[in-house]
């Protein structure tokens, strides 16, 4: 059984030993770094499924990391931080963050959040993922709900496609754009909203199960 190897990243050196023991115990396997340049170094030199990265590091900030890592590696990044201020989790998934935890945290919610990660990141490989009453397969870009096809346009099969794959994490508009437009996006993001709200008339009701829900002042997700 292959295991699932997170690298955290953090200064605190008690974080990081509290954090491993969280993770070998939860059946990961675990390293820390307690700064940016040691954390690419280590990146680019060994395997890694996820990483755990702190805001505030010596050499650089959490946020330019994330970036860096995010040119080079295509990894799922939670941020862990104090910071608990709305701009800095925007700022966070601005970035490519991919979710972001409050310190002090609790070690099911830190595991619960790597295991939906990690999830989201193998139902790639099969191209068809379902919830409830809704079956998305990205191959054929093709929508069935309740077993009956929807007309839907690609990029709003792309975008259902993205948010299901990541459900319950929420991602700012910014970062949906990056994500499924594939590009940066520097004017109107209303884009994302025209498309989500095309996707809630043509796909929800009150017995689907599932949402997709407006996190007010960040974003989007998928919750079910």
């Amino acid at each position: 059984m292959t295991v699932n190897r997170i690298l955290i990243i953090d200064d605190d050196k008690n974080i990081c030993e509290l954090l491993e023991l969280y993770l070998q115990n939860a059946g990961f396997g675990a390293e820390s770094c307690n700064d940016g340049r040691s954390a690419m170094d280590c990146l680019i030199k060994q395997p890694f499924d996820l990483v755990l990265l702190d805001v505030m590091l010596p050499d650089m900030t959490g946020y330019a990391l994330c970036r860096a890592i995010k040119e080079k590696k295509d990894l799922p990044v939670i941020m862990i931080t104090a910071r608990d201020m709305l701009k800095d989790k925007i700022q966070g998934f601005n970035v490519g963050a991919d979710d972001y935890i409050i310190k002090p945290f609790e070690p099911a919610e830190v595991i619960a959040r790597i295991n939906a990660r990690l999830r989201g990141q193998s139902g790639d490989k099969s191209g068809t993922l379902a919830i409830g009453d809704l079956t998305v397969n990205i191959d054929a870009y093709e929508v069935r709900k309740n077993g009956v096809r929807v007309d839907l346009k690609p990029k709003e099969v792309q975008l259902l496609y993205f948010l299901l794959r990541n459900r319950n994490i929420v991602f700012s508009r910014d970062t949906l754009l990056q994500k499924v437009w594939d590009y940066e996006f520097a004017g109107d993001t209303r884009t994302v909203d025209v498309h989500i709200k095309t996707l809630r008339q043509k796909l929800i009701d009150d017995g689907a199960g599932w949402d997709i829900k407006t996190v007010w002042g960040v974003g989007y997700k998928l919750e079910g």
